[in-house]
């Protein structure tokens, strides 16, 4: 049977796209060495669309209106221009409300693009250009340790990592932010209370990982400014062993959080990225595992959510839980020295 993968690993090779959400200017190019706050691409976009009902607003046909309009697919026009005048001795007239560029016309209405913005992709994480996708991005590959989690507020930043959390099942409050912290990630246990991510913010920090967070500070996480990753959970989980035992461990070293969300379907998971010297290439890391003894899993569900195990046995056929349901399942040793059987379903293999 298939396993998910959590990867927590100490040094692997990391291989990551980075696309703007529309097509735009590519300005890297293979071979470059990249750093993580370097623009990669960029484009304008534009955040709303004002339709022009020309015909109405003349009240003639929409093809008499066509044949009045001043304008084309294209046209950047500023405020208050004129693009279509009507007939008569008093004839009504049709202006541009805002600045804008005209994106389609036809049908007696002129549609525009308005309150355009520039958009800039950063490189996210320092490495070398390995592939440039035409008109949309590129692909960064780089070495280092990776700790992946399990939700993140789609904000992305780097930064020099500090440990506040003395203890895997540590609580980050008000108390603990000073202006020390300014500009640094931190990796700061669980977080229990909105005033403490307003806190982070005022310093400001560039990131938080986190344990665990209550669901109903969601929205005020994604509020943030800076990226918010959590490895375990929601509620009060400690930081499973595994990961605060690397993050821990390197401190002091500059990290990238990339907070994206987790998506099943293409594989991106919010994640950490901790660049480190190599004289060698390292391998990839496994997309795919196969449960087999010897393999360190972290279990997913109640009552050893989050503990870190490794296999000792995959039973064969269906087993017998304690909640009377048949499943395939393992024996596990976890790490406080206790064996259970737990079902495959509440296993993720980690590395």
């Amino acid at each position: 049977m298939q396993a998910p993968v959590n990867h927590i690993i100490g040094l692997t090779s990391i291989v990551r796209e980075r696309l703007l959400p529309v097509s735009g200017k590519v300005l890297v190019r293979p071979n470059q060495k990249v750093s993580p706050m370097d623009v990669v691409a960029e484009t304008h976009w534009a955040r709303e669309h004002v339709l022009l009902d020309v015909a109405r607003l003349l009240r003639i046909s929409p093809n008499a209106a066509d044949r009045l309009v001043k304008c084309k697919v294209d046209d950047k026009l500023a405020a208050s221009v004129e693009i279509a005048v009507g007939k008569g001795l008093f004839p009504r007239s049709v202006r541009t409300p805002r600045e804008g560029r005209v994106v389609a016309v036809g049908g007696g209405q002129v549609l525009m693009e308005v309150g355009e913005t520039k958009m800039e992709l950063r490189a996210g994480i320092p490495g070398t250009i390995i592939e440039v996708i035409a008109n949309r991005g590129a692909v960064i590959q780089t070495a280092g340790a990776l700790i992946q989690g399990v939700w993140g507020n789609e904000r992305i930043d780097s930064g020099l990592l500090v440990n506040i959390a003395e203890k895997a099942d540590g609580v980050l409050t008000v108390g603990k932010l000073d202006i020390s912290l300014r500009g640094s990630i931190i990796l700061a246990g669980m977080v229990k209370d909105a005033e403490t991510l307003q806190a982070a913010a005022d310093l400001p920090v560039r990131g938080l990982i986190l344990s665990s967070i209550f669901p109903s500070l969601l929205p005020k996480a994604r509020e943030m400014r800076y990226p918010i990753m959590v490895t375990d959970g929601f509620g009060s989980l400690p930081m499973n062993s595994a990961a605060f035992k690397l993050l821990s461990t390197n401190a002091k070293r500059d990290v990238t959080v990339n907070a994206e969300m987790f998506d099943r379907y293409s594989g991106a998971r919010p994640e950490v990225i901790i660049p480190l010297p190599i004289s060698a290439s390292p391998p990839a890391p496994r997309e795919v595992e196969t449960f087999a003894p010897g393999l360190q899993i972290r279990m997913r569900r109640p009552p050893f959510m989050g503990m870190i195990g490794s296999i000792v046995a995959v039973k064969p056929g269906l087993s017998a839980l304690p909640s009377g349901l048949r499943a395939p399942a393992a024996e596990v040793k976890l790490e406080n020295g206790e064996t259970v059987i737990a079902p495959l379903v509440n296993l993720e293999v980690v590395g």
